[in-house]
């Protein structure tokens, strides 16, 4: 087992915000890619444009934190201006400081039960 937390954001893409979310999304991609703690970050949308998911990782609860630092500072009142988050799901075992800046979004844990990872 590993300190890593991850997880899968799922949104709906709010009417008529398509073009501001992919600007966004790029620059919340470069600045994400600034964090040391980031292992990982991924968006995905669906072929009509209305579903996005973000698939994050990071190296243990002090990097999400910084995340979640950086997002409400920089990016939060924009991304929920062309997002409606739906659903999230979270993977490792999240500090209590962690997992009360996620619980904001309805968050599901999911504790670790076996695998690896290369």
């Amino acid at each position: 087992m590993s300190n890593t937390i991850s997880w899968n954001l799922q949104m709906s893409v709010r009417e008529g915000r398509l073009n501001d979310a992919r600007e966004l999304m790029s620059e919340m991609v470069a600045g994400t890619q600034q964090e040391p703690g980031t292992q990982g970050y991924e968006w995905f949308l669906s072929g009509d444009g209305k579903t996005c998911h973000i698939n994050e990782r990071y190296a243990d609860s002090e990097a999400v934190m910084v995340h979640l630092g950086n997002f409400g500072s920089k990016f939060a009142d924009r991304f929920l201006a062309c997002f409606e988050p739906t659903s999230l799901s979270v993977y490792g075992e999240p500090s209590a400081e962690a997992r009360a800046a996620l619980d904001g979004l309805g968050a599901a844990y999911l504790g670790w039960l076996g695998g690896f990872n290369r």
